[in-house]
């Protein structure tokens, strides 16, 4: 097929070398010349994927329409915040029908919508699917065994996207709740931050497997409010991707949580970082969409207290420790 990476980013980068690797005929595009130019001067993603070459078979291009012609499917592989603003720059050169695979994992701030819901508003198209799963650009963009799960309303569409990126390294799942598939690979995100957290303060595995738990606990509870299946939550979405996030030195969200419990402000992470940790935008997006729905999301709260009121970790844990006794299940 000819395939469209949309975005530079360390996940793109592992997926265009992917792709390319599975036979077919890849683009790479980067929104900026300081994203672009590089990569093509050195043959490698140095800023987010070092080490990883890029075949000069893939284009890397600046150019919208160039990266787009002829294309059969199209990966938006850019960070939620940015998934609106990139989809209305795109528009004019798509050709309606074109099968969209999102790879962002967020909810958008404000509205509350799921990524397939930011595009679909945008591109007017159903024709969408989700990629979620435990899978680090690092280990991806090596050959690294990796599983994931595909998720959309039409199956054909997933088993079209299955095709496209399995081979005996990234083995595909499909499935049809892209809902809970989407809010698995957002929500965890949030929790993978609290763990980090934990780990920054100095607290031990008995902590960190507690908040997991807890975790997941909530991320069903809101995911189901939403119109996902319980079960989906607990498939490679949702628990496998809460893994790898809250215990990976990969992990940008863990990495970002484990440098607030060491004291650091997030004006400080963020300024000394180009990465991006998805789970800062989504804790703010799922306490909103959690008050308005009158789902009790305790970690997700005080994470979201921690980024946006200034609340110290320490205290964050002692609120938590400190809740009403309550049942194990149905609470």
């Amino acid at each position: 097929m000819n395939v469209t990476v949309i975005g530079t980013g360390g996940w793109g980068t592992a997926l265009a070398v992917l792709l390319h690797g599975n036979g077919h005929k890849v683009a790479l595009w980067g929104r900026l010349p300081e994203e672009v130019d590089p990569i093509l001067a050195a043959g490698e993603n140095k800023a987010f994927l070092p080490g990883v070459k890029i075949p000069r078979e893939i284009l890397v291009t600046l150019d919208t329409g160039s990266a787009l012609r002829g294309a059969e499917l199209v990966v938006l592989a850019v960070p939620s915040h940015g998934m609106r603003s990139i989809c209305e720059k795109l528009k004019q050169f798509l050709t309606p029908g074109l099968p969209l695979v999102s790879v962002a994992k967020g909810i958008e701030n404000e509205t509350g919508a799921r990524m397939s819901e930011v595009i679909a508003d945008v591109l007017q198209t159903d024709r969408i699917i989700a990629l979620s799963g435990p899978s680090h650009a690092e280990e991806v963009g090596r050959g690294i065994p990796t599983a994931v799960v595909v998720a959309a309303k039409d199956q054909g569409l997933a088993t079209t996207a299955q095709k496209a990126f399995m081979n005996e390294r990234f083995r595909i799942y499909t499935h049809d709740d892209i809902i809970g598939v989407e809010l698995g690979g957002a929500l965890k995100n949030v929790i993978a931050i609290a763990a980090g957290a934990c780990d920054g303060i100095g607290f031990g595995d008995n902590t960190k497997a507690a908040l997991c738990t807890r975790g997941l606990a909530e991320m069903t509870r809101l995911g189901v409010a939403l119109g996902a299946r319980r079960d989906t939550l607990f498939g490679l979405s949702g628990v496998g991707d809460l893994i790898v996030t809250a215990f990976s030195r990969h992990s940008r969200n863990r990495n970002f949580g484990e440098r607030l419990g060491k004291g650091e402000t997030v004006e400080q992470i963020a300024a000394s970082t180009p990465m991006v940790a998805e789970g800062v935008k989504t804790a703010k997006s799922a306490w909103q969409v959690a008050r308005r729905l009158g789902v009790d999301v305790p970690i997700t709260s005080q994470v979201y207290a921690i980024i946006y009121e200034g609340k110290a970790p320490k205290q964050a844990v002692r609120d938590l420790m400190t809740r009403e006794a309550k049942p194990e299940f149905g609470s």
